[in-house]
């Protein structure tokens, strides 16, 4: 398979055809279709946010850890008196950071803060664009789900 990269791509796609004498299915996986020889560059869209609210943190892998830490620390301590929950969520690779920064919280407020956490599978969009515009290909769309985790950091009510 050869690949092309430009600038924003993750990758790019092409139809595999068999090798010539092979066979024409992978291990354990029903033969391969033949498409037309064009490429295509993978344009990931962004996924589609829940309601932004000010309690809710989304974790990325490209932001400083420390710096997502401490914003989070600041929204519960906060002047004003703070939040009395927050909402960290977690999309894909950055879930283990996500599920991180609750238990940094949590450790950092010696207990004080408990943690409630949500498991869903978030649908996102994919545009292939053809590499050359002078092919026969035409843009198209795919769809694929992702995993994500919405923490729920909270100090309990006093009883």
């Amino acid at each position: 398979m050869s690949e092309a990269r430009s600038p924003g791509s993750t990758a790019a796609l092409l139809p595999q055809t068999p090798p010539a004498g092979g066979p024409a299915a992978g291990p354990g996986g029903p033969p391969s279709a033949e498409m037309d020889p064009v490429e295509y560059t993978l344009r990931k869209r962004l996924p589609r946010k829940l309601p932004k609210r000010r309690n809710d943190v989304y974790v990325n892998m490209k932001t400083d850890f420390r710096a997502q830490l401490a914003r989070c620390q600041k929204l519960l301590e906060g002047s004003g008196g703070g939040h009395r929950e927050i909402c960290v969520h977690g999309l894909g690779l950055a879930i283990n950071r996500a599920i991180n920064i609750a238990l940094q919280l949590q450790a950092g407020s010696q207990g004080a803060l408990q943690l409630a956490a949500n498991t869903s599978t978030v649908e996102l969009v994919d545009d292939l664009e053809p590499d050359d515009p002078d092919e026969a290909g035409e843009p198209m769309t795919r769809t694929r789900n992702n995993s994500a985790i919405h923490i729920k950091v909270y100090y309990p009510d006093p009883q």
